[in-house]
């Protein structure tokens, strides 16, 4: 090898050296960009617990939440109809609760806990019964 291609090939190694420099110059002050979104989105989730938790009243012991209120709601409806399948929107019928869809999916949540606890079985796709 002559000093001329060596020359060369080292200007083409060079060149190739300064490319993947530049990309991983880019990649550095992208991943600089996301982790200072990111750390702004963790101080405005901090702050924003802060102060839902100072503005939000304090809970006294001798009332249940009102989540623990609809659960012994449903609970009671399957004592009530021992051999009765309900669906969780029959069931938001039957109580008379909101049929939106994100409460029939809360009470589809419960209906689930339930099941798994065993006090109640599913004995076909979204139907629940209790437990004899």
């Amino acid at each position: 090898m002559n000093i001329t291609e060596l020359l060369a090939d080292l200007q083409a190694q060079h060149d190739a050296t300064t490319v993947r420099a530049g990309e991983l110059r880019g990649q550095i002050e992208h991943l600089t960009a996301a982790l200072a979104e990111t750390a702004a989105r963790l101080a405005d989730l901090a702050t924003t617990r802060k102060v839902i938790a100072e503005l939000a009243p304090a809970r006294e012991d001798s009332e249940p939440p009102e989540t623990n209120t609809a659960y012994q709601a449903i609970v009671n409806a399957f004592n009530q109809y021992p051999d009765q399948e309900f669906r969780a929107r029959e069931l938001h019928e039957l109580l008379g609760m909101p049929t939106d869809e994100a409460a029939v999916n809360v009470t589809r949540a419960c209906l689930g806990r339930l099941t798994r606890q065993g006090f109640l079985t599913q004995p076909g796709r979204g139907r629940y019964q209790k437990r004899t």
